[in-house]
């Protein structure tokens, strides 16, 4: 007697399941074929672990399909609606101590490097590198841009970026790309609110593990947005990379000159070269009549770089459109405008004098 499949059904439909129901009103057969007196089936779980538990239910199966009459052939077979859930990936943490380094490293991929510095906070360095960063990337470079203002990184804001980096081996991290630009920040790492309370050999290897183990790839430039001042970061960057030279980001007033003097001054202490001096905020054009003001004063940084011999790589005026694309995620330098045209000019400065 050859067995229909409504009777093979009806055969499945009479094994309970430890969890309720059956297999048939629990729609986990499949693929039931019945040819002459084998009949073949398979059972579907509805993941790996429950059909790892039910292998006496499949054995019970076939039982119940071989005492039917005319069936000499059973064959059951147990398979998971879903892939196996994957182990997760090993954690990577960031900070603790440095590893220990015989000197300075090459960045694997990275032709040059840029710190953009200041002696003092709120000059807009990080508003400068990360528009820098885009004009050059609208130049045709490959441009990398870390944030390496551990204890207040903002790059994420102003490139948009939020999304935590992979890692899939806990050691190399995967870095994120924006406006053309391969971007890596510690604030990706961490809430946007959290505080980093970090004693220096923390931030030391923080910058470390950023610099060596993120898949950079191969880059023109990579551009490092230092926070201010002349500490831990400043010292590590020039002792364990190669830096091609440092660019100073300053406001044109005297209280502002005063600390970029020093930011030069430990630049030359650890042999890296100043390619340039920036002024910030250099003049600001009112919007309604037109009326050019100098807030900040003009021309002081201009003047300083000639005091010192090094080059002035140009102005960028305040904008309020500056803080705006800033706060938007999408830096100024990747529109069309006068500040992008002031970035544009400052990227090609850099190209043309083989700095970038």
């Amino acid at each position: 007697m050859t067995q229909t499949r409504d009777t093979v059904l009806a055969a499945l439909s009479r094994l309970a399941l430890p969890d309720g129901g059956d297999l048939v009103s629990r729609d986990l057969v499949r693929a039931l074929t019945i040819e002459g007196d084998s009949v073949r089936f398979v059972i579907e779980a509805p993941d790996p672990e429950i059909a790892r538990r039910m292998e006496p239910v499949r054995q019970a199966a076939e039982a119940a399909v071989k005492a039917l009459p005319g069936v000499t052939t059973v064959s059951a077979v147990l398979t998971a609606h879903g892939p196996a859930a994957k182990p997760a990936p090993p954690s990577l943490k960031i900070g603790g101590h440095p590893t220990p380094q015989a000197g300075p490293a090459k960045i694997a991929g990275v032709d040059r490097i840029l710190a953009v510095g200041s002696g003092k906070g709120g000059v807009g360095k990080s508003t400068v590198s990360s528009n820098l960063a885009v004009a050059l990337a609208r130049q045709g470079r490959r441009v990398g841009l870390l944030d390496a203002d551990i204890y207040g990184p903002s790059q994420p804001r102003m490139m948009g970026l939020s999304k935590r980096p992979a890692s899939p081996d806990g050691k190399t991290i995967i870095p994120l790309q924006a406006h053309g630009v391969t971007f890596m920040s510690i604030g990706l790492m961490l809430k946007e609110d959290e505080a980093v309370v970090w004693r220096g050999p923390m931030l030391m290897g923080a910058l470390q593990q950023m610099l060596g183990q993120v898949a950079w790839g191969d880059l023109d430039v990579l551009i490092v947005d230092l926070p201010p001042g002349t500490g831990d970061v400043q010292l590590t960057l020039c002792q364990k990379s190669h830096v091609t030279g440092a660019l100073i980001v300053s406001t044109p007033q005297d209280v502002a000159l005063l600390d970029a003097r020093r930011a030069i001054d430990m630049f030359g202490k650890l042999k890296t070269p100043i390619l340039g001096l920036i002024e910030n905020m250099s003049t600001y054009v009112c919007p309604n009549c037109g009326h050019e003001a100098h807030i900040f004063g003009h021309g002081g940084v201009a003047a300083e770089a000639d005091k010192l011999g090094v080059p002035f790589l140009g102005e960028v005026p305040l904008s309020l459109d500056v803080r705006l694309a800033g706060d938007a995620g999408t830096p100024i330098a990747a529109g069309e405008g006068p500040i992008a045209e002031a970035y544009a000019r400052l990227a090609q400065r850099l190209v043309a004098g083989g700095m970038a």
